[in-house]
């Protein structure tokens, strides 16, 4: 299982819009085989942090999922508040 890593930083005064709209996204993730594992706002940081595991190829998941159409109708009209990005491949510590 090949886990992402996703941490964001975020306009303070449009988390909650990224909160709202991050569902729409899951779905889409799902239809391509992923799992979202974990998703946190951090309010005092204005942050949003994720985790996305894939059970197989993930690169070739990513890519598939990436130019799909679920996706760019999902991103359709959103525009994004996220500032900063950190997007790293990820394992468990413990």
């Amino acid at each position: 299982m090949a886990t992402q890593l996703r941490r964001y930083e975020v306009d303070p005064e449009r988390l909650d819009e990224l909160v709202a709209w991050f569902p729409k996204i899951v779905k889409v993730r799902e239809q391509y085989g992923f799992t979202v594992d974990v998703a946190y706002a951090d309010r005092e940081n204005h942050q949003f942090t994720w985790s996305v595991s894939h059970p197989g190829d993930f690169e070739a998941a990513l890519a598939e999922y990436e130019r799909s159409p679920e996706r760019a109708a999902a991103f359709e009209g959103f525009v994004s508040p996220v500032t900063k990005m950190y997007v790293s491949m990820v394992e468990p510590a413990i």
